[in-house]
């Protein structure tokens, strides 16, 4: 699904746009928003991720969690 939106660009960054988007504004665009989108994911998860491994509580139970997972009651 796609959705159309309006937007003011500079003089120069249009020109730019025009020279650089190979004749379709909007698949240029959208691919650009879309790598900046995963960068932003990427950061968001080395972010939490390294929130979490800080965590001592959560690294204590994670432990706790392995001992259980490998105590041979297996099925």
């Amino acid at each position: 699904m796609t959705v159309r939106a309006t937007f003011t660009l500079e003089k120069k960054i249009m020109a730019f746009l025009d020279q650089v988007a190979g004749g379709n504004r909007s698949a240029y665009v959208n691919r650009l928003l879309k790598e900046d989108r995963r960068r932003f994911l990427e950061k968001a998860i080395l972010k939490a991720n390294l929130e979490e491994a800080a965590d001592e509580a959560y690294q204590a139970e994670l432990a706790e969690w392995d001992a259980t997972l490998e105590d041979g009651l297996g099925g």
